[in-house]
């Protein structure tokens, strides 16, 4: 297999990722299905081959050990790819995601407006969230770039591995890779206070000490971004909150309420053209009456309803709220929407527009009930 032929083809064909597998041709990502191409059958041979020519000689060790690793690749005139090389079945295999070489703008990706005022503050914890694949990095980098083209600040990242490339514009941006520029997340957050940083980018919150550290640089004055796997804001709390034990429960609902700046959750969704994906997006915002629910177990329930309600005073959302605009302005079809609404049976009513009483707030700009 010609690997530069396929990824050319790859990108050709706007494929997000690679899949390459023994007893399989290789298979692309495109809008989110799977496509296999009209090609043989990859050997574990050819597989393995490939995987020595990406890796040098300290990789290729510690994947021997390891049997499984992530790493990005550039290609001349292609751009650059993150790579997971791991083993199946006594065989190697290979997932390979593109990542643009241009980094697009916020209002580029569709997303709300409010998102570029909350990259430009200065102090607290942001979270993006998502599952795999949902535009995490993508909306990272945007919203890195908008910081670097609008303010002067230090800006320093821990990444495993590097997948956007900065170029300093009005900011400073240090990119620092696990493996290869530091030993580990944990390493590196311990030295980052000492490398004057205005703003830290954390690739992924992956366990207790990652998040400590999060916490206290946040509260320490410094603005702080990081990534989540979790579905929605009310699950990032809680989340968050199970890393620890119970008893220091209080403790983190109380940090959380003094450093969270807000929770940014996405869905990618298959345009009604079928060219492409957009994001539907949920956005919380720590406001005084959100903190107060933080605090409170059985008020935090409660914080979807506060998301619902805050859409024009702080431009907070809700995944149907941002569903009900993406399908008024056209740009997903009515099953889409009905596959990918919290509560179906509510979306249809707003598009009726019958809402129940003391659950109409906040919906009005989202078009619900309009023809």
């Amino acid at each position: 297999m010609n690997l530069k032929q396929v990824l050319e083809r790859m990108m050709k064909e706007n494929s997000s990722d690679l899949h390459l597998k023994a007893g399989m041709p290789p298979v692309f990502r495109i809008d989110g299905s799977l496509r296999p191409l009209n090609e043989p059958p990859l050997s574990p041979e050819e597989l393995r081959q490939v995987a020595l020519q990406l890796m040098p000689k300290d990789q290729q060790e510690v994947f021997a050990n390891e049997k499984e690793l992530d790493f990005a690749i550039g290609v001349a005139g292609l751009g650059r790819f993150r790579v997971n090389v791991y083993m199946q079945r006594s065989s190697v295999a290979l997932a390979l995601r593109s990542i643009p070489v241009s980094i697009k703008k916020v209002d580029e990706l569709l997303l709300p407006p409010v998102i570029k005022e909350l990259s430009l503050r200065h102090r607290g914890l942001l979270l993006v969230t998502g599952t795999t694949g949902s535009g995490k990095s993508t909306t990272l980098a945007a919203m890195m770039e908008h910081i670097n083209e609008s303010d002067s600040r230090n800006i320093i990242t821990v990444e495993d591995p590097i997948e956007f490339l900065f170029r300093d514009k009005k900011s400073i941006i240090s990119q620092r890779e696990v493996g290869t520029d530091t030993k580990s997340f944990g390493a590196a957050l311990k030295h980052v206070l000492r490398q004057d940083p205005d703003v830290i980018l954390i690739g992924e919150i992956r366990d207790k000490t990652t998040l400590n550290t999060a916490l206290q640089a946040a509260d320490t004055g410094h603005m702080v971004f990081s990534t989540l796997h979790t579905l929605n804001a009310a699950e990032t709390i809680n989340r968050i909150i199970s890393f620890f034990p119970p008893h220091q429960h209080e403790h983190v609902r109380i940090q959380l309420a003094s450093t969270l700046v807000g929770v940014i959750s996405l869905r990618l969704l298959p345009k009604a053209d079928g060219k492409g994906r957009v994001p539907a997006t949920e956005i919380m915002i720590n406001t005084a009456t959100v903190k107060e629910y933080l605090l409170d177990p059985l008020k935090t329930l409660l914080i979807p309803q506060l998301i619902e309600e805050g859409t024009s005073q702080y431009g907070m959302q809700s995944f149907d709220q941002s569903i009900l605009r993406h399908y008024k302005d056209g740009v997903i079809t009515y099953e889409t929407a009905l596959m990918h609404v919290t509560n179906v049976d509510d979306f249809k009513l707003r598009l009726r527009g019958v809402e129940n009483t003391g659950e109409t707030r906040g919906w009005d700009q989202f078009g619900g009930g309009k023809k």
